[in-house]
């Protein structure tokens, strides 16, 4: 009870009618948790939980006894735990054996084949239908078993459910903004006694998309509202640049009138937005984001998450920005809708700051991380989640960052500079004469492999294609770790060594 109470951070004193529905969420999941069940259900068990503790979560469900049925769009905490997926698809409930990424490898290889079929059928029908539409001629020849396959061909086309639409999400730019977007020097804040933000210095440029990690409470929201002028530091100076144009997506849906409708909470009372110069329909556009005509006079109140999500990002897309801040935009969101997303933040030219705990999200977006490491402590990182972990501070109490990951400036010396190589053992000197070359062809192919997985079009090949990228990134992370520690293995050995 007290592990599970102090991992999803409860405050075993409060009262559940006063607590927020992310809260309440936690609270439920506890309770699930606790009673040790055979078999548990969980629906969205990771949304509004932070890094750690949805690390926690998965531990935990690894070693669970009984079974674990859920629902998730997490897909890192999805492709640890699932060994079966079964998959609602167009009223048809289908049960696909093994783990996520071979569901994926074959959904898509299904796909393929059916879209090949449908679209075999649908010449078929249009060339039936050219021959009914003859004229005179024609219905006196005509076969009567060929108009009633025609008529069965007709209700077939009718019945067949087309797959979902996928949301259609553009982002309107405002002109660029200046090169340096904002710059933070020895900032310094909090709240009384809690000291949120130490000595924190960052310089973000025109074109940067950096990610912001740490649990909940850490303070992520205060850094965006210091860095975006909402807050004055206590200590340190933050300048920002010109010509800023600042569209803010707010974890909290403050933003949203929960008695306005859907329609009124894009369009403001006007019946068009303007996107990219051109008038278009409010109608039209909420279409892009799933929005049928028969939801557009609903209030916000009678929204789903997903849909408070997607109302939220047609209401902050509609705005020009140049510095885009997304806090937490991917709860709730579908898994096809946050390729969309992702594939829509690679094509942006502007600035982004995202504060997020979907880890493959981060990892497929972002160029850099800034982390809440502990007592008002932010370390700022290349690369996204995956990255981090290979160059955070290690247990041992090694530094942050004091082995290198992909981006460092620290390289190992080249050889000619190991005076120390000449003391160790022939096998061992060769060893560590290589090692330089090794570790700079292992970055270069990871450099190259981090550019092609951000293209367009990565995510739009074969599922195959994917997974083995994606595979050898993970490899290429190990064996540079392997390689960092063996250099520093051999480079800390006594000089007397032989």
């Amino acid at each position: 009870m007290q592990t599970v109470h102090s991992r999803l951070g409860l405050d075993g004193q409060a009262r559940f009618d006063a607590l927020s529905g992310g809260w309440r969420r936690r609270v439920m999941l506890a309770r699930a948790l606790v009673s040790e069940p055979d078999l548990l259900l969980l629906d969205e068990p990771t949304n509004h939980l932070d890094i750690e503790a949805i690390a926690w979560l998965e531990g935990l469900m690894m070693d669970h006894p009984g079974a674990v049925l859920f629902i998730s769009h997490d897909r890192a905490f999805v492709r640890r735990l699932a060994t079966r997926i079964i998959e609602l698809d167009r009223g048809q409930l289908r049960s696909w054996a093994g783990d996520y990424d071979e569901y994926l490898r074959r959904k898509a290889q299904e796909l393929a084949v059916e879209a090949q079929r449908d679209a075999q059928f649908d010449k078929r029908l249009s060339q039936e239908e050219a021959w009914i539409r003859q004229g005179i001629k024609a219905r006196r020849t005509r076969n009567e078993g060929r108009v009633r396959a025609l008529e069965a061909m007709r209700e077939q086309r009718r019945r067949r459910r087309e797959r979902p639409g996928q949301a259609q999400l553009r982002l309107e730019v405002a002109e660029r903004s200046g090169r340096l977007v904002c710059e933070a020097e020895q900032v310094h804040h909090g709240f009384g006694d809690n000291v949120l933000i130490r000595e924190f210095s960052v310089r973000i440029m025109r074109g940067d998309r950096v990610g912001i990690l740490g649990p909940n409470g850490a303070g992520k929201s205060t850094l965006i509202k210091l860095l975006l002028g909402q807050l004055t530091p206590q200590q340190g100076r933050i300048r920002r640049g010109t010509h800023l144009q600042i569209a803010y997506f707010d974890q909290q849906r403050e933003r949203l009138d929960p008695a306005a409708t859907v329609m009124g909470s894009v369009g403001d009372g006007r019946a068009t937005v303007s996107l990219h110069g051109r008038s278009r329909h409010v109608a039209g556009y909420l279409r892009d984001f799933l929005f049928p005509p028969e939801r557009l006079h609903s209030p916000v109140r009678t929204l789903s998450g997903g849909e408070r999500n997607r109302l939220l990002l047609a209401r902050l897309f509609a705005q020009p920005a140049n510095l885009l801040v997304l806090d937490e935009p991917t709860n709730d969101l579908d898994v096809e809708t946050l390729e969309l997303l992702e594939e829509l933040l690679l094509d942006y030219p502007g600035t982004l700051l995202l504060v997020s705990h979907d880890r493959v999200f981060l990892d497929n977006v972002v160029t850099s991380t800034l982390v809440f490491e502990g007592d008002g402590r932010i370390g700022e990182y290349v690369g996204g989640y995956s990255d981090w972990l290979r160059q955070r501070r290690e247990p041992d109490g090694g530094g942050a960052g004091s082995r290198p990951g992909p981006g460092s400036s620290r390289r190992p010396p080249s050889p000619h500079r190991h005076e120390r190589s000449r003391k160790l053992a022939y096998k061992d000197r060769r060893e560590l004469e290589a090692l330089p070359t090794m570790i700079e062809a292992l970055e270069a192919e990871q450099v190259r492999l981090h550019a092609a997985v951000s293209e367009t079009g990565f995510y739009q090949q074969g599922g195959e294609g994917i997974a083995a990228t994606l595979a050898r990134l993970d490899a290429i992370g190990r064996e540079l770790e392997t390689c960092y520690a063996r250099w520093e293995e051999l480079e800390s050995r006594p000089e007397s060594a032989t």
